[in-house]
């Protein structure tokens, strides 16, 4: 006669407990490495941006400083840019990437940062500047202007790690962002640590 054996009751309990505490242990881990990798993300976004508005200035430096209309402007990867001049409101530093369009950095729109974004990278996030679109999971960033030194400035903000308020309404502008300073050629990040 042959006799089965199996695991004991006891024996199930005691694997199923000590399962559940290495779980326990690692779920902590797990979840950091979420929040790492958003910002990785954005760091490298940033970066990306920083990179091509250094590329921009370099590529209108080596024309020879190119104008056009009386604005400078380059042609950079297909796409004309114009740039920052000294003759624009705060004297900025020249050079930098303002728009697609004829304008100086006191006349910038959020459809700007939205255009520069969308231009400066080859493979760039999708990115909006209506709240109620950002609302949606088809956008990566929500872009808006601020002013930084009394000049206008692109601030672009991760929506994966937008946080949720009290109401259970995430708000877009509270996760981590990167600002662009056209009149400094600056990109900097801004780590929220609240972000989820």
């Amino acid at each position: 006669m042959n006799k089965q054996s199996g695991f004991s009751l006891v024996e199930l309990v005691v694997v199923i407990i000590v399962v559940g505490l290495l779980a326990v242990a690692a779920l902590p881990r797990f979840m950091n490495v979420t929040d790492e990798a958003k910002k990785a993300s954005i760091e490298g976004i940033a970066g990306g941006y920083a990179t091509a508005v250094m590329s921009v200035r370099a590529q209108w430096e080596a024309y020879g400083r190119p104008k056009n209309d009386g604005r400078s402007m380059v042609d950079y990867d297909g796409t004309d840019f114009y740039l920052t001049m000294e003759s624009d409101d705060g004297k900025p530093r020249i050079g930098y990437p303002v728009s697609l369009d004829n304008k100086a950095i006191d006349s910038m729109v959020v459809a700007d940062c939205v255009s520069l974004l969308d231009n400066l990278l080859q493979n760039p996030p999708r990115v909006t500047s209506d709240s109620k679109q950002a609302a949606d999971d088809d956008y990566l960033f929500y872009t808006d202007l601020t002013t930084i030194d009394n000049q206008k400035a692109c601030r672009y903000y991760q929506l994966a790690s937008k946080v949720k308020g009290s109401d259970g309404i995430a708000n877009v502008t509270s996760g981590h962002y990167f600002t662009y300073q056209p009149a400094k050629g600056q990109v900097r990040t801004e780590i929220r640590q609240a972000a989820i």
